[in-house]
């Protein structure tokens, strides 16, 4: 069984595209988990016409103001995460688009390792794309230490094994991505298998949260800080399991 995890927030003009690609390619078990973080568009009326028993909306509820956006869209993950009852687990972001095989490739690579990251295109928001390589684009890095210095787990592009739910939740409570958590666990832990084949075309436009394909917007003593702490609580987290 596959559960896709996808975290909403106002994603109307884009989460209808997003989900006909996903569902396209879902078996009739499967399931598309959506994590909502109080969307007041029309997010939940585009999902209702699919009309589609796949899919299950799961409401998350803010019980603690954090310093940072990205912060809020990891818990919207994870509280998506926790909801998941799949074998395999694919993360979505609202605004993408899958490319037809992204689900057969991967989870055949995840029959020998525990995540899976696959090469992606970058397009604008008409879906023009700028770049035939994200792993190109922003640089491909393995490993943790390489990782902790300059991220490649791009988290729309990501699949893994249940059993790496069971390291990974609860999150970092801030200033750890949902992503480059899930990564560095799975580097840790067994095997990564990187996919140099774009199996998604990837959406930037004005409201995308992470500063990936861009320049960072962060001041580097925040850039400093930000790695020490993803490695405390990687340190942290391994010690006790």
């Amino acid at each position: 069984m596959i559960s896709v995890c996808l975290a909403t927030y106002n994603g109307a003009k884009f989460i209808r595209e997003q989900l006909l690609s996903i569902l396209s390619q879902l078996g009739p078990r499967d399931e598309i988990i959506i994590s909502d973080d109080g969307s007041t568009d029309r997010t939940f009326a585009i999902i209702s016409e699919l009309n589609d028993s796949r899919i299950r909306i799961i409401k998350h509820i803010k019980t603690t103001v954090y310093p940072r956006r990205f912060d809020y869209v990891t818990h919207n993950f994870e509280n998506a995460l926790r909801h998941a009852s799949g074998e395999f687990i694919f993360l979505s972001d609202q605004d993408d688009v899958w490319l037809p095989g992204k689900v057969d490739t991967m989870q055949k690579e995840l029959q020998n390792h525990l995540l899976v990251l696959s090469d992606c295109k970058v397009a604008d928001a008409s879906l023009h794309i700028i770049h035939d390589s994200y792993f190109k684009l922003n640089g491909l890095r393995t490993g943790i230490l390489r990782n902790l210095i300059r991220n490649s787990f791009l988290g729309s592009c990501m699949a893994f094994r249940r059993e790496l739910l069971d390291k990974a939740l609860p999150c970092p409570r801030h200033s750890v991505p949902h992503d480059i958590w899930l990564g560095l666990l799975a580097s840790y832990y067994g095997k990564v298998s990187y996919l140099p084949v774009p199996l998604m075309i990837y959406r930037r436009h004005e409201a995308t949260v992470s500063a990936s394909c861009d320049k960072s917007f962060f001041p580097f003593w925040f850039k400093i800080h930000y790695r020490i702490h993803c490695l405390t609580a990687f340190l942290k987290r391994i010690s006790v399991r």
